[in-house]
C-alpha cells in the first residue's frame, strides 16, 4: 500500500474505496445541465472544467446542485461506463447523494479542511475510503 502524503478528513460517506485522478474545482455540479454524458466531458462553457473528461475521475467541486434528474442521470452515466470514480464535495444534497448510490459512485463530503477543492487539485493521485470519511493523498500533481 502505498503511504499517504496527507489524509483529509471528511463526514462517513458511501460506496467503495476508490483510487484515481482528481479533477478539481471551484464550482458546482449539476448532471443534468454541466455535462455531456455521451462524451463524457463538461459542456456548459462557463464551468470553470468546460471540455475537460471527467469520466474514471475522482471529481472534486464545490456543491452539487439539481434534483431527481441530476440523481438518476448519474445511474445512466455509470450503465455507460461514463461516470466519474467518485464525488467529493464541499456541501452534497440528499438527492446527489442517493443518485451516487444508486450508480455506485463513491461519495464524500464536509471536510475538515474547510474547501476540498483548494485542497486538491487536477492531477493529484487519492484513495477515497468514504465508511471512514478520509481522503488520502498519495501523489501530487506537478504545477
Amino acid at each position: 500500500m502505498t503511504e499517504a502524503i496527507k489524509i483529509i478528513k471528511g463526514h462517513r460517506g458511501m460506496g467503495k474505496t476508490v483510487r484515481g485522478e482528481v479533477l478539481s474545482a471551484n464550482d458546482g455540479f449539476s448532471a443534468r445541465y454541466d455535462l455531456d454524458r455521451q462524451q463524457g466531458v463538461f459542456s456548459r462553457p462557463k464551468h470553470k472544467l468546460y471540455q475537460q473528461n471527467y469520466v474514471d475521475k475522482i471529481l472534486v467541486l464545490n456543491m452539487a446542485k439539481g434534483g431527481v434528474a441530476s440523481a438518476w442521470m448519474l445511474h445512466q452515466m455509470a450503465s455507460m461506463n461514463k461516470a466519474p470514480k467518485s464525488l467529493l464535495f464541499n456541501f452534497v444534497n440528499p438527492v446527489i447523494a442517493q443518485g451516487a448510490c444508486l450508480a455506485g459512485i463513491s461519495i464524500l463530503d464536509r471536510f475538515d479542511c474547510g474547501d476540498i477543492t483548494a485542497e486538491l487539485r487536477t492531477g493529484d493521485i487519492v484513495e477515497v475510503e468514504p465508511e471512514a470519511g478520509e481522503v488520502r493523498i498519495l501523489e501530487r500533481a506537478l504545477t
